[in-house]
């Protein structure tokens, strides 16, 4: 049996501040800048996002003034409490009113916040904004096969692996796997 589709779909624009315990996620904009621009600079976190180009700080500032215009998109900075600066970034992306589905990705702004319960605390709340504010219904995400840490998070929070695009990442001369997973509101829900 087919499940109906009887919600609308919304994206307000400016985007509200999610509020965590620990943590606050904020509409990334050029306030979030240069904290962007040197995570791009760290080689494990661009190891982790499979990130190979190479960006200027303008060519950055520019991509942050660009979001608030964008319609298929919702771009949250992630910052801890009493911090004047972003920690990380998460978005959903590609966002398809047709089918109420959009991507998901993140990324923390440098090995120093690996393993800190960040993800733990603010994916939730991303994932609660785009199921019950927006209207979702589906979200997707990519992760490589390398990223333990990440996958076990997804799983944990109930995504399920739908598939592998193999050889999706040439890193260093080495190809690596990108994991496909899922997570539907319903299951979000429960």
């Amino acid at each position: 049996m087919r499940r109906r589709a009887d919600v609308e779909m919304t994206i307000t624009k400016p985007l509200p501040d999610l509020h965590g315990e620990s943590l606050t996620l904020r509409p990334l904009g050029t306030q979030d800048a240069a904290a962007m621009y040197n995570a791009l600079a760290d080689p494990e976190a661009m190891r982790l996002t499979g990130t190979h180009g190479h960006f200027t700080a303008a060519a950055v500032h520019s991509f942050c003034a660009s979001l608030d215009a964008e319609e298929d998109r919702v771009d949250y900075a992630v910052y801890l409490h009493g911090a004047d600066h972003s920690s990380g970034e998460i978005v959903l992306n590609d966002i398809d009113a047709d089918n109420r589905s959009a991507n998901f990705r993140t990324a923390l702004y440098g090995s120093s916040n690996f393993g800190r319960g960040i993800g733990s605390e603010a994916i939730p709340l991303v994932l609660a904004y785009g199921f019950d504010a927006i209207g979702l219904h589906r979200i997707e995400l990519e992760v490589f096969d390398f990223n333990l840490r990440a996958r076990h998070l997804y799983q944990k929070l109930g995504f399920e692996q739908e598939g592998i695009k193999r050889d999706a990442l040439c890193w260093q001369g080495v190809f690596h796997d990108a994991i496909v997973m899922s997570l539907l509101a319903p299951d979000f829900r429960r």
